[in-house]
């Protein structure tokens, strides 16, 4: 669950902390007062892309951090495998908003936005408007039945869609092969001729032209650097008036005096040192300038490679590195040309046996689906009957398609909830608090099995009032005692089932701020009588304290 929500610089809030508890969390105010600015930093948290406007006015970075406890899965070789400490059973998630991009940690560490998805399909569950316009969406119903229906067909879907990607992946590779079949003589030729002019070449690496230009820039200077050497070398060691005869005379001169003072013996060691390195060098240089030919073959020969490999770069990519690249691409392009024929009937052969496979096991998960969808349905409308919906049919059709990555099944949700009318999708029938029953009810059933921590509800009482606000009550404290539960709400009722009750407040001063409360005693009293009567006068009150059987 989420133990705290820490939150810096983020819109109007300058710096809050909110410690949560399990079971129903009920976060209230009035409107517009911010009670979604919480529900939407935890969101934050999780999610891939986050605007820089979060970040409050005049601050460089805004920063969200969960601590979140977990109880119910071994992540120990997930974190292991991304180089995350374990902290025991808490995890701390943190986020760094700045204008220039984003920074997610988990535990101190860097990670990628794929590790936070990872993460948030373990511990987070978040209905909002956008989730409400999300369930109404068919594509997302074939989602909910085998959600529901995992530990029965769960194995053979996932096993399915794996399968398919294979499918997928072997037709793409026949595309290609057809493609590159249809090439015409003249292509093929030149294809060919392509490669053989590299091929010719030889190139002997990526550095082969900077190599040869090196080699060159002596060659041609070669008559200068002789001379240019060959000079230092006499000037160094020569006859009469070199450089090692003057410092040969210095070193007698220091030897001289180090034998009287001790403490020039190390300047008379340095001084040796640095004799013997200058011999050495002179060495070197009289080489150098003795072994230097103006190699005449050798230049017209470099110059010649040097243009041959200046022409390939012009013709393919620029550098050697490219040249050598499109040489292993065409070459790949060939092969599979010269292999096309055999290589597509072999394909289209194995395609077709595959294909068999995902039909014979597309109908199973469908017979499957077909099943369940029964089952689900029936447990729906039950819990709709106690949500105040009591004449409400809901049915899941299970229709044929052509073969997906899900399967061969159109899944899509159905309700009435009059009793003249027909049975019609979810989206075209139902009303705003129809619909946050619907979903209420589907997280309810799903609540004893998923393994889900955190189910945060923003505004879920929506088009919700009187009886049924009681039932919605009644449910959401049902489903707290599986799941911690977040919710903000306008309805008293459903704010009376707190186990913590929040209360958000706007302020307006020299600037607006967002201040969080927590409520208890009287203050909570009068909190749900403003909920109740829109003031908070004696019968506000006491229905307030009916409320919490004070």
């Amino acid at each position: 669950m989420i133990k705290q929500l820490r939150i810096k610089d983020y819109i109007l809030i300058d710096e809050l902390t909110a410690n949560f508890d399990n079971g129903l969390n009920v976060i209230t105010g009035e409107t517009g007062a911010g009670k979604s600015i919480l529900i939407n930093a935890i969101d934050i948290a999780f999610a891939p892309r986050v605007s820089k406007d979060v970040i409050k006015h005049d601050k460089e970075k805004a920063v969200v951090e969960l601590v979140i406890e977990n109880t119910k899965h071994d992540l120990a070789s997930l974190f292991q495998e991304n180089g995350i400490d374990c902290f025991g059973n808490e995890i701390v998630l943190t986020k760094e908003i700045t204008a220039n991009g984003v920074r997610a940690r988990v535990n101190g560490t860097l990670v990628n936005q794929e590790f936070i998805k990872q993460l948030k399909n373990y511990f987070l569950d978040i209905h909002s408007q956008h989730q409400t316009y999300a369930f109404m969406q068919p594509k997302y119903h074939i989602n909910l039945l085998d959600n529901y229906a995992k530990e029965s067909y769960g194995t053979k879907l996932e096993e399915y869609k794996e399968r398919f990607k294979e499918y997928q992946a072997l037709q793409s590779q026949l595309e290609n092969l057809k493609t590159a079949s249809d090439m015409t003589e003249n292509q093929l030729e030149f294809l060919k001729f392509q490669i053989d002019e590299i091929d010719s070449a030889n190139i002997q690496s990526s550095s082969e032209d900077e190599e040869l230009n090196n080699e060159l820039e002596v060659l041609e200077n070669a008559e200068k650097l002789k001379e240019l050497t060959g000079s230092a070398y006499w000037a160094i060691n020569g006859d009469d008036g070199s450089i090692m005869e003057a410092l040969s005379k210095i070193k007698q001169n220091i030897s001289k005096a180090a034998s009287m003072d001790k403490n020039l013996e190390e300047t008379e060691a340095n001084l040796i040192d640095a004799i013997e390195r200058l011999k050495d060098s002179a060495g070197e240089l009289r080489d150098y300038s003795q072994n230097l030919d103006n190699d005449t073959e050798r230049l017209n020969e470099i110059q010649e490679r040097l243009f041959l490999l200046d022409k390939l770069k012009r013709k393919y990519g620029g550098t050697l590195e490219a040249v050598m690249e499109t040489f292993d691409s065409l070459s790949k392009e060939l092969n599979a040309i010269e292999f096309s024929t055999q290589n597509i009937d072999e394909l289209e052969a194995k395609i077709s046996q595959i294909r068999s496979e995902l039909e014979k096991s597309a109908f199973e998960i469908s017979e499957s689906r077909k099943n369940y969808s029964q089952v689900l349905s029936v447990l729906i409308e039950e819990k709709l009957e106690k949500l105040e919906l009591p004449k409400a049919r809901f049915s899941i059709s299970v229709e044929p398609k052509e073969l997906g990555s899900d399967g061969a099944d159109d899944v899509e949700f159905l309700i009435s909830t009059n009793v003249s009318e027909d049975l019609k999708p979810l989206a075209k029938v139902a009303s705003g608090g129809e619909i946050s029953r619907v979903m209420l009810a589907v997280k309810s059933i799903f609540a004893q099995s998923d393994d889900i921590n955190t189910v945060i509800f923003d505004e879920i009482d929506t088009g919700i009032s009187g009886k049924a606000s009681q039932s919605v009550a009644d449910e959401i404290s049902e489903l707290s005692k599986y799941h911690q539960i977040i919710l903000i709400t306008h309805q008293p009722i459903i704010a009376s089932r707190a186990d913590k009750h929040f209360y958000v407040r706007k302020s307006q001063s020299d600037e607006t701020k967002v201040e969080v409360y927590v409520l208890t005693g009287e203050n909570r009293i009068k909190a749900l009588a403003e909920l109740a009567g829109g003031e908070i006068n004696e019968q506000s009150i006491e229905f307030a304290k009916s409320l919490i059987n004070i």
